[in-house]
C-alpha cells in the first residue's frame, strides 16, 4: 500500500517560525499595533522637568516669578511639588519640542549644562514615551549665588 498526504494537510512542507518570530492567529497586524496610544502634554513636561533636575549644575527650573508662586504653593498643604515648572512642551503624534528655563548654579559652564540638560532629556523621554524629540531650546533665566538666600515667601503669620 503507498502513503498519501491527507487531503486537508498541504503537500509541501511549511517552514516553522523562528524563535524570535511571533505567531499570530487569525491577523496579520502585530497586537501591540491594535490601537491609538496618546500622550499628554503635561506627562511629557514632568518627564523632561525630572531628567532637567537630575543634571548637576541645575539649580532650579522656571523663572524669577514661577519660582516664587511655585515655593508658596509647595508650602500649601496638598499643593505638591510641579515638577514640571519651567517647562513646555508641544506633543505631536510621533514627535514633540520642548521648552526650558533653569537657573544654574554659580561657577558651572551654562554651555556644558545646557548641553547636559539637552540630552539627559532627550534620553528621558524618547526612551518613555517612545516619541522623537526635535528640539530642547533651554533659556538660563538665572545663576543662583552661592550667597543668596533661598526664595521663600514672607510668612502671613508672626
Amino acid at each position: 500500500m503507498s502513503e498519501t498526504a491527507p487531503r486537508n494537510r498541504p503537500q509541501t512542507p511549511v517552514a516553522e517560525p523562528s524563535a524570535g518570530t511571533p505567531k499570530t492567529f487569525g491577523s496579520s497586524i502585530d497586537p501591540g499595533a491594535r490601537g491609538r496610544t496618546t500622550i499628554a502634554d503635561g506627562v511629557v513636561e514632568k518627564i523632561a522637568g525630572m531628567a532637567a533636575r537630575d543634571v548637576v549644575g541645575v539649580h532650579a527650573m522656571g523663572g524669577g516669578i514661577a519660582r516664587t508662586f511655585g515655593v508658596v504653593r509647595d508650602r500649601v498643604p496638598g499643593g505638591g511639588k510641579s515638577v514640571a515648572r519651567g517647562v513646555k512642551a508641544e506633543v505631536g503624534e510621533v514627535q514633540t519640542a520642548l521648552d526650558l528655563e533653569i537657573v544654574v548654579d554659580y561657577g558651572v559652564s551654562i554651555a556644558d549644562v545646557a548641553r547636559a540638560v539637552r540630552e539627559n532629556v532627550i534620553a528621558a523621554v524618547e526612551r518613555m514615551t517612545g516619541l522623537e524629540v526635535v528640539e530642547v531650546n533651554i533659556a538660563v533665566s538665572d545663576v543662583k549665588l552661592p550667597d543668596e538666600e533661598e526664595e521663600s515667601p514672607e510668612p502671613r503669620l508672626q
